[in-house]
């Protein structure tokens, strides 16, 4: 494999950003995503070839470790930002065509709802493997939720919930995603859910950590 893309997928695995970043401390004074994935499009390296062998297996990497608890959220966090840095230099090559997505993600967090944090490590978790991740926010309603499917018909829809109070909108949403875009795909996730859960509510999969949406959507859309 290119050497270049061996260091980025380090660097993503590891969260550096760019050299001027002095995180993590064993890789202070080293190129980071930006100027490395700068400098694989310059020296002619396919974008798809960056994306499929420069961030996804950086990011499975530390999907992994975080479903083992072998890392927090804070290096998850500092991995997507790595991995984002990086995509910024890709994401003109998508628009164009010259590199493709596997597949698109709608994702949210359930209306009554206002957390994030578990919605943004799955979405960026999710962007980092090669999809097109389509971000509603919070506090999101059957509407829009709709609305995305209907203009993105092939993708699969990701709720998130971390109260219990508003588990009982996570089972209306799907339902209701259910009765207008049959066949669509949902898959939950949050503190409060679980597969007995999934099941009651008539959702296709229950994820307990980001690696496991990414797992999902390989299986389904890859």
């Amino acid at each position: 494999m290119n050497e270049l893309l061996i260091k980025l997928a380090e660097c993503i695995e590891f969260g550096k950003i760019n050299m001027a970043s002095p995180y993590p401390p064993q890789m202070k004074g080293q190129e980071g995503a930006d100027e490395i994935t700068r400098r694989a499009l310059e020296e002619g390296v396919p974008p798809q070839d960056i994306l499929s062998n420069g961030l996804m297996p950086g990011m499975e990497r530390i999907g992994v470790k975080f479903r083992e608890n072998k890392v927090f959220v804070p290096q998850v966090l500092m991995s997507a930002k790595a991995m984002s840095t990086a995509m910024l230099h890709l994401k003109p090559h998508f628009l164009s065509g010259a590199a493709k997505q596997k597949g698109t993600f709608i994702i949210g967090t359930v209306l009554g709802d206002l957390h994030d944090i578990g919605k943004n490590l799955v979405g960026m978790m999710v962007e980092g493997n090669g999809y097109k991740v389509i971000d509603l926010g919070t506090d999101v309603g059957s509407d829009k939720f709709i609305e995305a499917v209907r203009q993105n018909p092939e993708a699969v829809v990701g709720l998130s919930a971390l109260l219990t109070t508003t588990m009982v909108n996570m089972e209306k949403i799907t339902r209701e995603i259910k009765e207008a875009m049959p066949g669509t795909l949902v898959t939950i996730g949050g503190a409060p859910v679980n597969n007995d859960f999934c099941s009651k509510i008539g959702a296709d999969n229950y994820s307990p950590d980001p690696q496991g949406v990414v797992e999902y959507l390989n299986s389904k859309i890859a």
